[in-house]
């Protein structure tokens, strides 16, 4: 990776086209799981690689290149949705969620209750337990990707996960009722 970062800070057209065709499937991952959105995640992911092109000289190798990607889509995603602070509509919320639950079951990959817990969250909790829990980054990191203080990142991903344990909790009663047996913890 790092001949790859050096080669295409020196120019080679070859090896920027390589080091992004290695990083594009986690990109978009990541952004799956904070838009609960394939085609918002497919857009962002593509905004946030013209980003990194642009301000590909200012990479110094201090992160790791991926992180580097996921603090530059973290702000991309977060000045979008700072600049579409408007209203919901709660169905076709809906839709998006069934869309991506969909999509990760095409993909035989796991959708489970606490991914759709997940995603009822407000972004800015969703977002730093994502980072912190899926992906290891420290309070500070995210606090400095979020423009919020670490004390702050670790309130939200606390009381984020005491609302999805709640909300789970409360699903595991209800399904443990309609089935009959019990759920003991």
């Amino acid at each position: 990776m790092d001949a790859l970062i050096k080669n295409a800070k020196e120019g080679d057209h070859l090896a920027f086209a390589m080091l992004f065709k290695e990083n594009y499937p986690f990109l978009v991952k990541y952004l799956m799981k904070i838009t609960m959105n394939p085609d918002t995640a497919e857009e962002l992911a593509q905004e946030t690689m013209a980003k990194c092109i642009q301000k590909f000289h200012l990479y110094n190798g201090q992160s790791k290149f991926s992180t580097w990607l996921v603090s530059i889509a973290t702000n991309t995603y977060i000045d979008q949705c700072r600049k579409k602070m408007r209203e919901k509509n709660w169905q076709v919320q809906e839709e998006v969620y069934r869309k991506l639950k969909w999509s990760f079951e095409s993909r035989n990959e796991e959708w489970n209750d606490a991914l759709e817990a997940l995603a009822r969250l407000p972004e800015d909790v969703r977002i730093p337990i994502i980072l912190k829990h899926y992906y290891g980054y420290s309070y500070e990191e995210i606090g400095d990707w979020m423009k919020i203080s670490p004390g702050t990142v670790k309130s939200r991903v606390h009381n984020g996960i005491k609302s999805i344990r709640r909300e789970l909790k409360v699903s595991e009663e209800t399904e443990s009722h309609h089935t009959g047996q019990r759920t003991t913890r």
